[in-house]
């Protein structure tokens, strides 16, 4: 294979939080994942001969199919198992699950309800483990968002990123990507809903190495001032659909709407990781508008995911 962008070297053999590389390995898989996008003609037999195991428990889209397809279009095999009617851990136990699959595979992906069990499978997988998804982070998702941000702007330093909503494992993730990357990162929340408090602690580490801002504040309006880049995610997440009642109460002045998007910057796109439930989070108005991202996000989740693949099993 001959490539135009060397493949940076590994310093952990899992992806699980997002944390695992610093600024300097952050970029490398920023600039691989743009000669990937570029270039895919370079990857066509980078993954010859190689398989990952696709785990889900939860219902998947955008994960699915770009790790499949990721996979596939660098001659690499994807094996799905479906976890979604058998939770992981059920009829066979964790470590057994990781032991096995590092027979016959040289990778796992995983998108799982809780974060405990991806760690639990990579303290007993000889192989890399990668994070689809889980309760607490998105890792895959926020390197697509800061790799979509550098490509409309040209780079994420002192960007001003607005993240209006839920707290959640999208937010988190974000709060890591953009701080090791020096975006300005305002994040409102309602009460109760905040991002945990050892995540924003983390970012905020990270945050005084690159000169980046991080900010938690309540209003909306105040947070999307001046923001190139306004972000939201569901109110209600897979699991909690038990609290949907209540959340809806508690995030409804929490709207991207034309209202809204008005108090952000001229240039500001909108991003949402999608699934969307239009009319909720976002107006259709907001979604469709020129200023909408959110399918170039989706794109870009598989050329980052094939960048992540090609570091991790490279």
């Amino acid at each position: 294979m001959t490539t135009s962008a060397a493949v940076p070297a590994v310093m952990t053999k899992d992806l699980l939080t997002g944390s695992e590389w610093g600024a300097t390995r952050l970029r490398d898989l920023l600039k691989l994942t743009a000669d990937v996008k570029a270039h895919p003609e370079n990857y066509r037999t980078a993954m010859a001969g190689r398989a990952i195991a696709l785990i889900m428990e939860k219902a998947s889209l955008r994960t699915r199919v770009t790790f499949e397809v990721g996979m596939g279009s660098m001659g690499g095999q994807t094996v799905f198992l479906d976890q979604s009617l058998s939770p992981l851990g059920k009829r066979e136990s964790i470590p057994d699950v990781a032991r096995n699959l590092s027979r016959w595979v040289q990778g796992i992906v995983a998108r799982v309800h809780e974060q405990r069990k991806l760690e639990l499978m990579a303290q007993h997988a000889s192989i890399p483990v990668i994070n689809a998804l889980s309760d607490k982070y998105h890792p895959c998702q926020a390197l697509a968002d800061v790799f979509t941000l550098e490509e409309h702007f040209g780079g994420a330093r002192g960007l001003k990123l607005a993240y209006v909503g839920d707290g959640n494992n999208v937010c988190h993730s974000l709060l890591i990507a953009g701080a090791r990357l020096g975006a300005d990162m305002r994040i409102a929340t309602p009460a109760g809903y905040e991002p945990k408090a050892d995540i924003v602690a983390e970012a905020r580490r990270a945050a005084r190495e690159t000169g980046a801002k991080i900010e938690l504040m309540r209003k909306p309006e105040e947070a999307v001032t001046g923001a190139r880049a306004v972000y939201t995610d569901v109110w209600t997440s897979m699991g909690q659909e038990h609290q949907e009642a209540e959340r809806k109460a508690a995030f409804a002045a929490y709207q991207v709407n034309d209202r809204l998007m008005t108090k952000a910057a001229k240039d500001a796109v909108f991003m949402h990781c999608l699934p969307a439930h239009r009319g909720a989070e976002v107006t259709d108005a907001v979604m469709d508008s020129r200023q909408s991202v959110v399918f170039d996000q989706a794109e870009n989740r598989m050329h980052v995911q094939k960048a992540i693949l090609l570091t991790l099993l490279g």
